[in-house]
């Protein structure tokens, strides 16, 4: 299988929903499981509401008004973010044709690694 990325046009299709082709599939994987998951995914949520943000700032008033609007609008956006990321990686990963489960192998990994320096650590 090929570990090539997919071109602009297919990124934005694959972020959009559409699913990529099979030999695309172990960049998926790594795309939603990897290193730096959880990075990309709120910064590709973030990046639709930068507009909206910038218009805030045109609005005539003081700068707290200002930012005061623009926490308003981001307190809820970042805990709904949280809340649905898993949904959306599992999404994802459906989409494209591989096992959902693979959302919950970085979990997976952290609770591994703690087992094993606890093991090491009480000699078991």
């Amino acid at each position: 299988m090929s570990t090539e990325g997919p071109g602009p046009l297919q990124k934005v299709g694959y972020l959009l929903g559409r699913p990529l082709p099979e030999s695309m599939r172990e960049w998926v994987k790594e795309d939603l499981t990897g290193p730096g998951h959880v990075r990309r995914y709120f910064i590709r949520g973030l990046i639709p509401v930068i507009p909206l943000f910038i218009v805030f700032l045109l609005i005539p008033g003081t700068p707290y008004m200002k930012f005061g609007m623009i926490v308003l609008l981001l307190i809820p956006f970042v805990y709904f973010q949280v809340a649905l990321s898993s949904v959306y990686r599992r999404h994802l990963l459906t989409n494209n044709g591989l096992d959902p489960s693979l959302a919950a192998k970085v979990k997976v990994q952290r609770a591994d690694a703690v087992r094993d320096e606890y093991n090491q650590r009480h000699g078991r």
